[in-house]
């Protein structure tokens, strides 16, 4: 029987072969994106100076797409009027799993405008009548783009979530870009507490913890009033008055162990996101006289307001941005922060490279390993074409070529001073013209389909999801190809080589602008399994090959040692698995593993150093999955756990 097979290309350039789902993949999934936007005026303000009430929703609209980038497996957006009378809808939530999540939100917002214009349109425009009759025509907006790393891509997956309630001020909205570590630990401690949680996810857990902690807050409030003789409407003004939010994000975070940005809504209009103490996952915002926002990146606030990059700020890490129904706006501590851990892998491929900062830096990650490129093809430059795979990569491909102008320039230099003082013009000429090679190699066909399932045929197929620019390498050339990343080495093994060999040149050189990726991540991007990195499969054939097993039997040993301690007390002895190879070593054998039969290019595998990412990224230091330094004790104990996994058979997560 032939089962029918897509291959298709994603907005990334990362590409795979799927059957239902795929399962041959170099895509990493990762963060998703927030977006918190407040109007701080009237919608009549809006009405009169950009001349629609629907200002807000544009924005909403505008800061989604600018960061679809973080999200393509689903949407959701939700919207809290204020001040709506009781009987009358205050929360509007659309969410959506299509593969056009975001227009599939707006065109739902906006049929009814639409209608509205064609049937009665002197009453657009009439903001009384559209708030009291559309959705999505309030003060506060909450919306989310989701990348699925855990959990099936339905529609119950998809943020924001609702933790509904007949009072007004215990209704909570809640979206954000997290993954704790920790969640078999927080959900015992809310069955402790008599409840009953419909699912074991970090996601119910946040939801749960944030809305058990506003009852909290909103019971005590009531009861303070209730005891000075005000009634239960009285009261229910006051309780929206005087919540305090930042009480409720310190009682809900305080068992909390993870990566997180997350925005919630309460019911009357109270809003807040709260960003993690090792600032691990990214968090911006905005703050005027007419609106507050927070988005997961700097760039769509820029485009979305025009606004200069020093007047948006960076959540600070153990902070809350949080903004009163009142219109108050303020940066508050809810937990203290810790040593500060952003994400590297941020600035590396996650976000968008139009922030100025992110793309100074990703060309740094290409200038800093010329060095090692350099070595590797022998200083040969003459004989060295260079490019890029994939598109993301292209930033530090600028890096990498302006690398070697600098070093050809030195060169230039020192032919020159070697002919003295009398050079001929063609002299001149010929060390002037010393630059670069530089050649676009491969083009992505993203139309390119297959209707086979057997391997052999697929694996061909699949080695021809790019183009090759013929005639642009000799057979005496070196070819060196930079990526941002090398996770599972899947795609080069099954595809990238096979392209690039149809060039024939005479070595392949492929430079990740990434270090080697050793451990699992744990705090929201798809590396979960141990077993499926390229670098500790590296690792574990050498040990065998060398006659140290002993070592992976004593890491299982400790790892189970230590499993049932507390994850306070755990360190990460898988680290041992590396100690004894050079990182020299483990890439060379990464090469070796990742070498199809029958290339005829002779092929290379190269890394850039650890320190030259932090050279690159000074400010973003979290490196835990090339490190094993973890920024939380939680990621001590699922490294630890992923290994026994791995040891064990189970292809699972360890968390």
């Amino acid at each position: 029987m032939i089962n029918f097979v897509h291959l298709s290309i994603s907005h990334s350039s990362k590409y795979y072969l799927c059957k239902k789902t795929a399962f041959m993949s170099e895509q990493i999934k990762h963060e998703c994106g927030i977006v918190l936007l407040r109007l701080l005026k009237p919608l009549e303000y809006y009405q009169e100076k950009y001349g629609t009430w629907m200002y807000g929703l544009q924005k909403l609209y505008l800061l989604m797409e600018k960061q679809h980038n973080r999200g393509q497996d689903g949407a959701g957006a939700a919207c809290v009027k204020f001040d709506a009378k009781p009987g009358e809808e205050y929360i509007n939530r659309y969410r959506s799993n299509t593969s056009t999540p975001i227009k599939d939100i707006f065109e739902k917002i906006y049929k009814p405008l639409q209608d509205l214009e064609k049937n009665n349109p002197e009453l657009v425009s009439n903001i009384d009548w559209v708030r009291k009759n559309l959705k999505f025509t309030g003060e506060v907006f909450l919306a989310h783009l989701r990348y699925g790393t855990y959990g099936k891509n339905e529609i119950e997956n998809c943020h924001p979530l609702l933790r509904q309630n007949n009072w007004m001020t215990r209704n909570l909205a809640v979206a954000g870009n997290f993954n704790l570590t920790n969640v078999d630990e927080l959900f015992d401690t809310l069955v402790n507490k008599g409840m009953h949680p419909y699912e074991k996810s970090d996601t119910v857990t946040v939801l749960e913890k944030i809305g058990h902690f506003l009852d909290k807050e909103v019971e005590k409030t009531f009861r303070k009033y209730k005891d000075l003789g005000l009634n239960n409407i009285e009261i229910t003004e006051k309780v929206a008055n005087d919540l305090d939010i930042q009480n409720i994000l310190v009682n809900t975070s305080k068992r909390w162990d993870g990566g997180y940005v997350i925005g919630g809504i309460i019911g009357h209009g109270d809003a807040f996101v709260m960003r993690d103490p090792a600032g691990i996952r990214p968090a911006y915002y905005f703050v005027d006289d007419e609106i507050a926002v927070v988005t997961s990146e700097r760039p769509p606030i820029q485009t979305a307001f025009n606004v200069s990059k020093e007047r948006v700020k960076e959540l600070k890490p153990g902070h809350a941005l949080i903004v009163k129904k009142n219109g108050s706006v303020e940066e508050k501590l809810y937990k203290e922060p810790t040593e500060k851990k952003s994400c590297s892998f941020e600035r590396i491929y996650f976000s968008r490279g139009t922030d100025s900062d992110i793309y100074r830096e990703r060309k740094r990650l290409g200038e800093y390993i010329t060095p090692t490129i350099l070595k590797e093809i022998d200083y040969d430059y003459e004989n060295t074409v260079f490019s890029f795979i994939p598109n993301t990569a292209e930033v530090a491909f600028y890096g990498m070529v302006e690398g070697m102008q600098a070093f050809l320039t030195e060169v230039k230099k020192k032919k020159l001073s070697k002919l003295g003082g009398i050079i001929s013009n063609k002299e001149l000429n010929d060390i002037l013209s010393i630059s670069p090679r530089i050649e676009k190699i491969a083009v992505k066909d993203v139309k390119l389909r297959t209707f086979i399932t057997q391997d052999s045929a697929r694996n061909d197929l699949v080695a021809h999801v790019y183009d090759v620019t013929y005639g642009t390498v000799r057979k005496k050339d070196n070819l060196v190809v930079i990526d941002d990343s090398i996770v599972r080495g899947t795609t080069l093994k099954q595809s990238i080589f096979r392209i690039l060999d149809r060039l024939n040149p005479k070595k392949i050189i492929i430079v990740s602008s990434s270090p080697q990726i050793r451990y699992p991540d744990c705090y929201g991007i798809d590396m979960a399994k141990l077993g499926d990195l390229i670098a500790f499969q590296a690792a574990i054939t050498l040990l065998k090959e060398t006659n140290q097993t002993t070592i992976i039997d004593e890491v299982y040993a400790d790892c189970k040692r230590q499993i049932i301690l507390p994850k306070e007390e755990i360190v990460n002895s898988v680290k041992r698995i590396y100690d004894f190879f050079t990182p020299q070593q483990i890439s060379d054998k990464i090469t070796e593993l990742l070498t199809p039969e029958g290339i005829n290019a002779e092929v290379k595998i190269i890394y850039q150093k650890i320190e030259d990412l932090h050279r690159a990224c000074p400010e973003h230091t979290g490196d835990w999955y090339f490190s094993g330094d973890y920024p939380t004790p939680g990621g001590n104990k699922v490294v630890i756990q992923s290994f026994i996994n791995y040891i064990e058979g189970r292809n699972e997560r360890a968390y």
